[in-house]
């Protein structure tokens, strides 16, 4: 009799082993999902940006975080100069706040066209 409850017993473990198992498999996905769609598009973003930043030269027109549009007089380690307006006022302001570089995709839409 105990031979035959000791099976019955083991028997309905494996089935709530693998119940686990599949109400695991839902979870796993969803970080994939987050992976594959949402934290590997952003680091590669945060790549282009980064190097896009450290690209900066002399010359280039950007745009900063703030609308401020000017051109780059002189680069530093974690800042840039850049030069506005019509009176030539300068401004340094760090790297991270540089938005785009708007001379860089003018020189790209010239050489597709």
């Amino acid at each position: 009799m105990n031979h035959a409850y000791l099976t019955l017993m083991s028997a309905g473990s494996t089935s709530t082993t693998s119940g686990y198992l599949i109400s695991f498999i839902p979870i796993v996905l969803v970080f994939v999902f987050f992976y594959f769609f949402i934290m590997k598009p952003q680091k590669k973003q945060e790549k282009a940006d980064r190097e896009m930043r450290d690209n900066v030269d002399v010359g280039d027109e950007i745009i900063t975080n703030g609308g401020i549009i000017g051109i780059v007089t002189q680069v530093k380690e974690d800042n840039v100069v850049i030069e506005t307006g019509g009176d030539r006022s300068k401004i340094r302001i760090m790297k991270w706040a540089i938005a785009k570089v708007v001379t860089d995709d003018d020189e790209n839409s010239k050489d597709k066209v």
